[in-house]
């Protein structure tokens, strides 16, 4: 399954505008706030897809039969721009696990550039739903990688893999890479844009995410 939110009417359309707005975005605060929130409004999406058991809680009064969680959770992220966005996650699905993935690009002297896994962390993923997210989905394969990294800590029960924007280049990567080969796996999208420069970043996007959240890097 491929979710794109912001076909749909809502106020994540909102967050994603101002993400994207160069003047709102030099505000670092509101810029890391505004993840959190596009984070906050995908888990509650994602929610509706969880499965539940019915469960009786005590009142002042009496006795309610109410439907509780019953999946184990891991929120997993890309350091280090994707950690406003885990923060959305982590606001709802509170009791959840997490796992962090380290990746940066190195480039070549020609341009050319590949994904230079650094560490990961996290619990076992057997029978449990498996939260991937990352802020930016450009060409696809840095999301790839950290899937198939992540997978060897266990097998999910599902995978949602969570972007705020898109290149559609890298939604249909993603398609026939990942969702294609394994059925147990959805990818949500805040918006989905239709270029990649010959940087492979995406076009109009926002920049560059992780800056935007942290201050630039060397």
């Amino acid at each position: 399954m491929i979710k794109n939110l912001c076909h749909e009417p809502g106020l994540i359309n909102q967050y994603i505008a101002e993400l994207r707005d160069v003047e709102i975005q030099q505000d670092s605060l509101r810029f890391r706030r505004n993840l959190e929130r596009v984070g906050e409004i995908m888990a509650y999406e994602i929610s509706k897809t969880l499965d539940y058991k019915k469960q009786e809680v005590e009142t002042p009064l009496g006795t309610s039969s109410m439907l509780k969680l019953d999946d184990n959770l891991v929120n997993a992220t890309i350091l280090r721009a994707g950690l406003p966005l885990h923060q959305g996650f982590l606001n709802y699905f509170d009791n959840a696990e997490n796992a962090f993935i380290t990746a940066h690009r190195e480039y070549n002297d020609d341009g050319s550039f590949f994904i230079n896994f650094g560490h990961i962390s996290g619990p076992s993923l057997d029978d449990k739903v498996l939260i991937l997210s990352d802020p930016m989905l450009a060409s696809g394969a840095s999301m790839k990688l950290a899937f198939e990294a992540l997978l060897k800590h266990g097998t999910p029960k599902h995978t949602h893999i969570v972007t705020v924007i898109a290149s559609q280049e890298g939604v249909d990567y993603l398609d026939q890479e990942v969702l294609q080969k394994h059925s147990n796996v959805s990818l949500w999208i805040g918006d989905a844009d239709p270029t990649l420069n010959d940087k492979s970043y995406i076009v109009p996007g926002l920049g560059d995410a992780g800056d935007l959240a942290f201050g630039k890097k060397l």
